[in-house]
């Protein structure tokens, strides 16, 4: 079984930074692709960033240049650096994690319970 435990989150006001961490554990046997979404209130559930197992990352255009995905391999952690937030950063923050687990045929989805993410002042 594989869990994902983020945390981070938080209140924060405009042009602040916050850093949402996610960490996969359980019986996984590779680690393909981390990703955080984001969903507001009355909206769809968005990709924010993605990093592959290569290394490869991946911007939602709202947030390039402020937002910065990295990885830790050996602790099976995905994080999201978020600088110069803004209120319509505001969203529950999921993680995702495209992984094998032990003794599985193929890849599956997961997903972390949600962090909500509050720019305001």
């Amino acid at each position: 079984q594989v869990q994902l435990v983020e945390s981070g989150g938080g209140l924060v006001q405009p042009g602040g930074s916050l850093r949402l961490s996610c960490t996969a554990s359980g019986s996984i046997f590779s680690i393909h692709f981390l990703g955080w979404y984001r969903q507001a209130p009355g909206k769809q559930r968005e990709l924010v960033a993605g990093i592959t197992s290569g290394g490869a990352t991946n911007y939602a255009d709202s947030v390039k240049g402020r937002f910065t995905i990295s990885r830790d391999n050996a602790k099976n952690t995905v994080y999201l650096r978020m600088n110069r937030l803004k209120p319509d950063d505001t969203a529950v923050y999921y993680c995702n994690v495209n992984l094998l687990a032990s003794g599985a045929s193929s890849r599956a989805d997961y997903w972390g319970q949600g962090t909500q993410v509050t720019v305001s002042s």
